[in-house]
């Protein structure tokens, strides 16, 4: 065979394989999307999508980023396919939705009967993931979409698209993925909460008007049935206390002298117990917890400190637990630690998922402090006055 014909024949063998990639779009000519934001005004969506820069992505790491960070896209429509397909128009170049990491809903949104419907477009589309977060706000979504984070880090290193990035400095409340809130609504009691985002002006820059950064500022209550309501701030800080992951935070809390200390807290340990008696069922609430000394405070001793711990920690946990009864929410979940503990009884109970809850339903809780740790090998000032 002459080198021409095994050429040939080379050739005819590899083109398959070469014309698999002819179709292929360079990632430099897509158009990615961050996250998407949902409102519901005048009985029809309205749809905010965030695109950021190819090149915030690739060198995320770069503090400055000359080119914008990102674009916001908005659009109505009589349903949330219209909207979009509305901003397709638009667009010049292919969208991706494979980095998708957040959808952040108005409470105007959350309160409309379809809502389930949003959740479910996003669940059937191909390219997008059940890890994408979900948030809940009472601002402006198209001001918190453009909101960069502190020293124009990248917007995919931001609190709405990676909100543990801040896990070890404090956690008010656990994030909600797309897959968590489907459990959580299929499951008892039907009720997921969901983090409430506000934009706060804590720092300061160069310029004549402070930055802008977003906060967690309380819980929004979903259920399969519709929205529930807010708990926010001092209300809403008893649900760090009540969650399975281990948890750090701040506590700040009175001595017995009257003077205020502030101490961090890391839970090692929680259990909920349903203590069956007949028809009736109460809770007792077991919490293990570490206890660190930023400052101290003159003559605070290690007993006072324990005996204020204990009392702040229950006290945040019966408001946050009494801010949902208003709002007839089973905030901490209890129906579904019946349900996994003895569903006998659920069964018997239940209504819709959830059993009758009052005042009295926690019966018990228990805060152990494992350790107190002073930072230091004394328990006492460091500066002797």
């Amino acid at each position: 065979m002459s080198r021409i014909i095994k050429g040939f024949f080379i050739l005819i063998v590899t083109l398959p394989i070469l014309s698999g990639c002819w179709d292929e779009i360079e990632p430099q000519r897509m158009y990615y999307v961050n996250g998407v934001g949902v409102d519901f005004k005048d009985n029809q969506y309205e749809i905010y999508l965030q695109l950021i820069n190819f090149k915030d992505i690739a060198k995320s790491e770069i503090p400055y980023v000359p080119e914008a960070p990102a674009e916001i896209g908005y659009a109505i429509g009589e349903t949330l396919e219209e909207a979009i397909y509305e901003l397709y128009r638009s667009i010049d170049q292919e969208v991706f939705w494979g980095h998708m990491n957040f959808l952040i809903f108005t409470e105007e949104a959350l309160k409309h009967e379809e809502v389930i419907s949003v959740f479910d477009t996003f669940l059937r589309f191909r390219e997008t993931r059940y890890q994408m977060n979900v948030h809940l706000t009472q601002d402006s979504l198209k001001e918190i979409l453009l909101t960069t984070p502190i020293l124009n880090k990248s917007l995919i290193d931001s609190k709405l698209s990676h909100p543990l990035n801040a896990r070890k400095l404090e956690v008010f409340t656990e994030p909600v993925n797309l897959k968590n809130l489907v459990i959580g609504l299929n499951e008892p009691s039907h009720e997921v909460s969901l983090p409430l985002v506000s934009i706060v002006k804590n720092w300061d820059t160069t310029k004549e008007h402070p930055s802008k950064e977003t906060t967690i500022k309380g819980i929004g209550i979903l259920s399969k049935d519709g929205f529930k309501g807010v708990i926010i701030g001092d209300n809403a800080r008893g649900i760090n206390w009540m969650q399975n992951k281990k948890n750090r935070g701040d506590l700040t809390f009175k001595l017995d002298n009257n003077k205020s200390l502030t101490v961090d807290m890391e839970e090692k340990y929680f259990d909920v117990k349903p203590v069956i008696k007949g028809n009736q069922v109460q809770f007792d609430v077991d919490i293990k917890v570490d206890v660190i000394l930023n400052g101290f405070k003159k003559k605070a001793t290690e007993n006072a400190i324990r005996k204020g711990v204990i009392k702040k920690v229950k006290e945040e946990i019966k408001a946050t637990y009494e801010a949902g009864l208003m709002l007839n929410v089973d905030i901490y979940r209890l129906s579904e630690h019946l349900y996994r503990n003895n569903v006998k009884v659920w069964k018997a109970l239940e209504n819709n998922g959830k059993i009758p809850l009052n005042e009295e339903s926690i019966r018990i809780i228990n805060v152990e402090i494992d350790k107190i740790k002073s930072g230091r090998k004394t328990f006492s000032e460091t500066i002797n006055k």
